[in-house]
């Protein structure tokens, strides 16, 4: 019998942060998926995690520890499908260690994912877009700053793991303003500023103040700003904008909503997808092809550029004899109205 939990520390202490070089939240949604497959499998075997063996993680238990996921958690597909990517992935770290489990290993490798719905990205119409960055009171220190966050996530288009991560040094304010994104997968890219956001950042750099903290955004308590913090000033600025655009009443305006919104922005003024996907940092351009299904305009280019055929213009002559009487009734009375 093999215990698991030496195999599963390795796994998220050296394999994940240090030969694969996952990012911070990587390494955390991983640790999150063991954490509610251990504690189902412990209430399933009646034992305490830290007794779980190898053994004890065979397909049938993964499977219905995903069906637990959908029916009892209320998680969607995707997200059943990112549990099942991360019990994946360890279980190929597992399979060169513990060569004695391979076919315990293959038929948990050949569970399948679940389809998902491909449904359009969701957007901010410009109108909002202007709404929400004018909602922060530029005459207070925490104004300033919303501003000047509101700004960089949108026209850079960033995730929210982005934005909390930009430093001091990244960002270049002189001529030809600039910042340096750290991105997913420890990709960096450099992206060029609009000159409101150039400003935004000045005037935020200018009350900021001396501190220590390598960050660019920091808390009231001169802290770095979190992920929970970003979101919640966020929503904060959308209510107040949706009492000038009430349609944003009817949307759910999350970080991520701001970077399709950016994205949808640069593909209307570009008309270039791998612009797009150089701008978002995207590894694929797959990934980037869902804002063509968003974008109206796409469609109508082609629709515009393709000649309709000419088609002969008639009149419906009926040809059943019922259909014929009818007619010609119809005709004799509207001719005695007539007379």
């Amino acid at each position: 019998m093999i215990p698991i939990a030496p195999h599963i520390t390795a796994f998220l202490q050296q394999r994940l942060p240090i030969e694969r070089g996952a990012s911070g939240n990587t390494c955390d949604s991983y640790a999150y998926t063991f954490k509610l497959l251990f504690e189902y499998a412990s209430d399933c075997l009646k034992t305490t995690p830290s007794q779980l063996r190898l053994e004890d993680i065979d397909s049938n238990l993964v499977v219905r520890f995903l069906n637990h996921l959908e029916t009892t958690r209320r998680n969607g597909p995707g997200t059943r499908n990112v549990r099942l990517a991360a019990i994946k992935s360890f279980m190929h770290y597992v399979e060169h260690r513990v060569p004695s489990a391979l076919e315990q290993i293959h038929r948990i490798l050949a569970i399948p994912s679940k389809k998902t719905d491909t449904r359009l990205v969701k957007h901010l119409t410009t109108e909002e877009m202007h709404s929400v960055l004018d909602a922060p009171n530029p005459t207070t220190r925490a104004g300033i700053r919303d501003r000047a966050m509101l700004h960089l996530c949108f026209s850079a288009g960033l995730r929210v793991s982005e934005l909390i991560g930009v430093r001091m040094n990244d960002l270049k304010l002189h001529a030809d303003a600039s910042v340096l994104i750290h991105g997913k997968g420890r990709k960096q890219r450099c992206l060029p500023l609009w000159k409101q956001t150039a400003s935004s950042l000045q005037a935020w750099l200018g009350v900021r103040g001396e501190n220590l903290v390598p960050e660019l955004f920091l808390s009231a308590r001169s802290q770095p700003l979190t992920r929970s913090g970003f979101e919640y000033i966020l929503r904060k600025h959308v209510g107040s904008a949706a009492k000038r655009c009430p349609s944003l009443l009817s949307k759910r305006v999350s970080p991520h909503v701001l970077r399709h919104s950016c994205a949808l922005t640069i593909l209307q003024a570009t008309k270039d997808l791998r612009k797009v996907s150089l701008w978002l940092g995207h590894s694929s351009m797959q990934t980037t092809e869902m804002y063509v299904r968003a974008d109206p305009a796409v469609k109508l280019e082609a629709l515009e550029s393709i000649v309709p055929p000419k088609l002969r213009s008639g009149r419906f002559k009926a040809t059943d004899k019922l259909i014929a009487s009818l007619r010609a009734g119809a005709f004799m009375r509207s001719e005695k109205v007539s007379t």
